[in-house]
């Protein structure tokens, strides 16, 4: 066993690397055992998904948990909020997920929690446990632990459908594209309970991704399940990443629905059954959804990006339900953590007790326009900033994540990348000339 993983794999919200050149065995079953020796668990559970290196990786973090004297529950193949899931319901100490998510075939990594599936963050966890397993420092236990399986799909698939009223689902078309990722085992376990006629793409597991990269936040990698809408008349499309915790939906068009607008969906369906409830949304989100939030009664609280974030503030305020504009979607009683797939179910409620389109459902949402992120290479970052802030010292500016800049019609937030020298725009306007003109005088400011 090398002496060391490399340091490089370790990042802010999880354990990723290019298998088995920067993460392979070796590391995996350091990483099991400095996993227990930070936490100082009894027992941790461990999915994993499709990959040709997960299986492997697997095999070499039990040794390193049960080393170090914990159990280790083999979930076996499931998807990321299904881990989640198992840790909070069964009241497991510390979970870990074998994906390397959205990233090409050729990635493998680790998602670690603990607790109540409380996800660590460089700062929570993931560079403690780097240290430890370079330190190769172990304390010796009493015991060595033991592997068992545990299969928990058909509890998991009751626990997503107990968010909606099964009774007021209406028989729909669906076109679902799992990317040849974990929702092909996931979706059929929890639709088949449904009224729903799913159109099937790239359902089968394959760590390869044949047909195009499980990764949905890519406009190209929606185009196929935007075809099979269209083709089949389809009410609703949607795509998931590798390990299914995201999602991405078309709307009966084939139209890219955006995160945002998702967020706002789900908030409107789950402030009728939760009156008055806290919402999150990061500040990327368009100004509708605050909007929505208050409209229906709810308190919408801004926050800043990043799931890790975002799940804090969401104990802290107990939120009902949290959304991204990268199709993250976290629910309170999903113990605070994300599920693309528990997001799609509330949204096809909302469908049928609307009776509605999903671009009927959104027209009265969306009535302005979003750049998208761009992003700019930036040699220093502060003093960019400072620019920003001077030229539109009139606005109302804040400090959340980076500098965002409001005017009354139109906003923009630039935030510098957490890995790379990188400056992250986003502007939002109330119409599209402004937004157009907008974005490219920020972007002359920022590349100048």
């Amino acid at each position: 066993m090398q002496t060391r993983p490399n340091p490089n794999i370790f990042k802010s919200y999880d354990i990723r690397g290019i298998y088995p050149s920067e993460i392979d065995e070796s590391a995996a079953e350091l990483i099991g055992r400095a996993f227990v020796e930070f936490l100082r668990c009894s027992t941790v559970a461990v999915g994993r998904d499709m990959r040709a290196s997960s299986e492997p990786l697997f095999r070499a973090f039990a040794r390193g948990v049960t080393a170090g004297g914990a159990d280790v529950v083999d979930l076996g193949l499931t998807s990321t909020d299904e881990l989640y899931f198992a840790v909070g319901h069964f009241g497991y100490p510390a979970g870990a997920m074998i994906t390397a998510s959205h990233n090409p075939k050729e990635y493998n990594g680790f998602k670690l929690c603990r607790e109540k599936a409380i996800a660590l963050s460089a700062e929570t966890g993931v560079y403690a446990i780097r240290d430890i397993a370079a330190s190769g420092r172990f304390t010796t236990p009493e015991r060595t632990g033991t592997v068992r399986p545990r299969d928990v799909l058909d509890d998991f698939a009751e626990h997503c459908l107990s968010f909606i009223d099964r009774g007021a689902i209406r028989p729909l078309k669906v076109a679902i594209d799992c990317g040849n990722g974990m929702g092909g085992l996931i979706v059929p376990a929890i639709f088949k309970h449904l009224p729903i006629d799913v159109i099937p793409l790239y359902f089968e597991l394959d760590g390869e991704f044949p047909n195009h990269p499980a990764s949905p936040i890519e406009a190209e990698n929606m185009a196929d399940v935007q075809r099979a809408v269209r083709e089949h008349g389809a009410d609703l499309g949607a795509a998931f990443d590798g390990d299914a915790d995201r999602v991405f939906i078309t709307d009966e068009r084939g139209e890219l629905v955006g995160g945002d607008m998702v967020t706002a969906l789900v908030a409107k369906m789950l402030l009728r059954k939760h009156p008055q409830a806290t919402i999150l949304y990061n500040l990327i989100c368009s100004r509708s959804v605050p909007e929505i939030i208050s409209a229906e009664g709810g308190r919408p609280v801004r926050t800043k990006v990043g799931h890790s974030i975002i799940k804090a503030v969401m104990r802290e305020e107990s939120a009902v339900f949290g959304g991204e504009h990268s199709g993250h979607f976290y629910f309170r009683d999903h113990y605070f953590a994300d599920s693309g797939l528990i997001a799609l179910l509330v949204v096809i409620e909302l469908m049928s007790r609307e009776n509605m389109k999903i671009s009927a459902l959104i027209a009265p949402l969306d009535s302005r326009r979003r750049s998208g992120e761009i992003n700019s290479r930036v040699d220093d970052i502060p003093a960019k900033l400072a620019e920003l802030e001077a030229r539109y010292a009139d606005a109302q500016i804040d400090h959340l994540d980076g500098v965002t800049i409001q005017y009354a019609d139109w906003w923009c937030n630039v935030r510098p990348s957490n890995t790379e020298p990188l400056l992250r725009l986003n502007v939002e306007a109330d119409t599209a000339e402004l937004l157009e003109r907008k974005t490219a005088e920020l972007l002359a400011m920022i590349r100048a």
